[in-house]
């Protein structure tokens, strides 16, 4: 069992929330608990589907539970239906906090030349706000 795997309990307490199976077929080389544990690393860690563990079962078993259940809505209904669990048991404080402290605009905002104006109008712009020499004005000298 790994440092982030599910514990006996928590996988007990998950149990009622996932689909059953509908497939009686052959029986499974890699069991459910394996699986979502291989999910739960790739997405603690953030690293490829490629480098999930065999521990958890083969990567592309994982990635296929992972995106079944995404697509069907059972990550959705489980997160929901614990939530609705702890919030009826005050376990969940629901506040928000919006920190605006930290904000970066991208790189190109900064400077960048604006699209549909000419590079050429721009110079022209810039010549004609400069000071010229003035063939009447009266030298200085």
């Amino acid at each position: 069992m790994g440092r982030g795997d599910l514990t006996k309990g928590q996988c007990a307490r998950l149990e009622p929330l996932l689909p059953q199976g509908i497939k009686p077929g052959r029986p499974r080389v890699w069991t459910r608990r394996q699986l979502i544990d291989g999910i739960r690393w790739r997405t603690r860690t953030g690293a490829p589907w490629r480098d999930v563990p065999e521990r958890y079962g083969r990567w592309d078993r994982v990635y296929d539970l992972f995106r079944r259940w995404q697509r069907d809505g059972t990550w959705a209904r489980i997160v929901t239906r614990l939530q609705a669990e702890a919030d009826a048991k005050g376990l969940i404080t629901w506040d928000v906090n919006v920190d605006s402290t930290v904000c970066r605009a991208h790189q190109h905002a900064a400077g960048a030349a604006k699209r549909g104006t000419c590079k050429r109008s721009r110079r022209a712009a810039l010549r004609s706000s400069r000071p010229t020499m003035d063939s009447d004005a009266p030298e200085v000298g």
